[in-house]
């Protein structure tokens, strides 16, 4: 039987090897025996899964799919793009960006399993550097599926079903959906074992020792494995191969290549060549003065209403508002069209951008929360106040644990600053659900059009996206999420 989240034109290795280079000159395409038998092959095939990675199908259904569900954006109006049931928690089995997510997730799986099926480990440290960098991109496909197709790993993980973990070539399956906790175990082992293959100094295009152990932090901090998400966050900061951005560089932050940016960990690196225009992720976001992009998804009014309390915060810097000529705030059913551009203006091109997967801000915010949690207050508001600090806040702007200003407890504290310096990148549902937290959204939007109001709870059964009717069709033995 025919299982069709593997039913695509498999990675045959010439087509990887055709997009050999991130960002320079295409590998001319060669036998996959060829391509798998030296160095030069197999980093053209490694290259090749970074460029599936970038894939519209992938990336772009990512950051929606992880951002939309939460409270920093507001949906302006009813669209017949998917990403409307992502925002409205109306998810259903048959939903466009679940099915690309899913069969491009493992696609660039088996593009992984290929490349790490053939190299023995300690054969060279140019191979194991390859081998590393696979099992991350592996570690990091299964944790972002984990995410949106199992339940949140605070919430009986042992018994709640994630998804299928692949580790094999074949085009064909009838796997079983492991558990969330051990998808989690399996993606843990693949990074820890890719920590310690990766000897080489990248840039922030490609994975390495570090990138793997950000990701640790990260994957660390959902299992609410404090200590751990602790000290791989550590390892990151300690490895001086990062610093956080100034006050000043903060207004350019994401404008900046991610190679000349020193905070950046990984990106998902994109060139004028990879501009998905009118079809990228910044085009929801804005409308640039010459009229490029859909600028149909904005900066909710609780988040501007937060980011505004300090006039100070350089993150202000990201929320554009369209007025008319005549100087008043244009809006769009009713709604104020205040653009985020998080996601436009590298090389000055309105929907160009390299969107970050890890930056060294999560790493203090990850230990941050690690250290609220386990009684460590003062260490935990040290950590926030500075990414207070990089965003241009000083005195009184700052925490102390005996000022939380209003907030009734350190963790409170962390979340809000979590939800200020990461909004629009993908955190802040799972910030919410893994601490078992509900969404509020009480401010306008296509949400709930009646009042304006709606929220989660971080037990709903639509927190989660229903797996692909398409794969439940073909594959006898995986299990639908709750309807």
């Amino acid at each position: 039987m025919k299982t069709a989240v593997f039913r695509y034109t498999l990675l045959s290795l010439t087509l990887l090897a055709s997009a050999c280079s991130i960002d320079k000159v295409p590998y001319n395409g060669l036998p996959e025996s060829a391509i798998l038998n030296d160095v030069q092959g197999l980093r053209a095939a490694t290259d090749g899964n970074y460029t599936f990675i970038k894939d519209e199908a992938y990336t772009r259904n990512l950051y929606i799919m992880n951002e939309y569900p939460g409270d920093n954006v507001t949906l302006s109006g009813t669209t017949t793009d998917p990403l409307f049931l992502s925002y409205t928690y109306r998810h259903t089995s048959d939903q466009g960006n679940t099915v690309a997510i899913y069969r491009k997730g493992y696609q660039i799986i088996v593009g992984c399993n290929k490349v790490i099926g053939v190299i023995k480990e300690d054969a060279s440290a140019a191979t194991d550097q390859l081998l590393g960098e696979n099992l991350f991109l592996r570690a990091m496909v299964h944790f972002d599926l984990v995410r949106l197709f199992g339940r949140p790993y605070t919430q009986s993980p042992e018994s709640n079903l994630g998804i299928i973990i692949k580790t094999d070539t074949q085009p064909d399956d009838n796997g079983k959906r492991a558990t969330v906790k051990d998808v989690y175990a399996f993606i843990v082992t693949d990074l820890l074992r890719a920590a310690k293959l990766m000897t080489e100094e990248k840039s922030s295009n490609y994975a390495s020792a570090a990138v793997a152990n950000a990701l640790l932090s990260r994957v660390y901090l959902y299992m609410n494995d404090n200590a751990n998400a602790i000290k791989y966050a550590d390892l990151v900061i300690a490895s001086g191969h990062y610093t956080l951005a100034t006050p000043g560089q903060v207004p350019n932050f994401y404008a900046t290549d991610n190679e000349e940016n020193p905070e950046v960990i990984f990106a998902i690196k994109h060139t004028l060549k990879d501009d998905r225009t009118w079809n990228s992720i910044g085009s929801m976001y804005y409308t640039s003065p010459g009229g490029v992009g859909w600028g149909e998804v904005y900066a909710s009014q609780a988040y501007q209403d937060l980011v505004n309390k300090f006039p100070n915060d350089k993150r202000r810097t990201f929320l554009v508002r369209k007025l008319t000529a005549a100087g008043v705030q244009e809006k769009r059913n009713g709604i104020d069209k205040v653009y985020i551009t998080k996601f436009s203006n590298q090389g000055g091109l309105p929907t160009l951008s390299s969107p970050i997967v890890l930056r060294l801000s999560e790493m203090y915010l990850n230990r941050a929360e690690a250290y609220a949690k386990t009684g460590e207050t003062a260490k935990a508001i040290a950590d926030v106040n500075l990414i207070r600090q990089r965003a241009g806040l000083t005195g009184a702007e700052l925490y102390t644990t005996t000022d939380l200003k209003g907030l009734p407890t350190v963790l409170d504290v962390v979340l809000q600053e979590r939800r200020l310096e990461l909004a629009f990148e993908g955190h802040r549902p799972y910030d919410l659900f893994r601490n078992n937290l509900s969404l509020v959204r009480n401010y306008p939007g296509y949400h709930n059009t009646t009042n304006g109001q709606q929220t989660v709870p971080a037990t709903d059964k639509q927190v989660v996206n229903l797996i692909p009717e398409t794969e439940i069709v073909l594959n006898k033995n995986l299990v639908q999420n709750p309807l």
